[in-house]
């Protein structure tokens, strides 16, 4: 008889869902922005794969501030 262990979720997967979190927050989708810093724990690699995958996104923006954060904006599209 085998046991699955349910896993952790790799760092990007963690990383990924905690700033979806931010900008799925209702602050956040009322306003159209975000404003993410990477933590300390978390990989620059990871966190430059998803600042891409973001920037990959119609209707979005992002902003680099001298803070270190980055601000992320949208613009969500009228219905024809």
């Amino acid at each position: 008889m085998s046991t699955t262990v349910a896993s952790a979720p790799a760092p990007y997967e963690r990383l990924a869902i905690r700033v979806q979190k931010i900008i799925n927050s209702p602050t956040a989708q009322k306003s159209r922005a975000a404003l993410i810093f990477r933590m300390a724990d978390e990989l620059e690699e990871d966190w430059n794969q998803l600042l891409e995958e973001i920037a990959e996104n119609d209707n979005v923006t992002l902003a680099w501030r001298d803070d270190g954060g980055v601000q992320i904006f949208w613009t969500v599209p009228k219905e024809d």
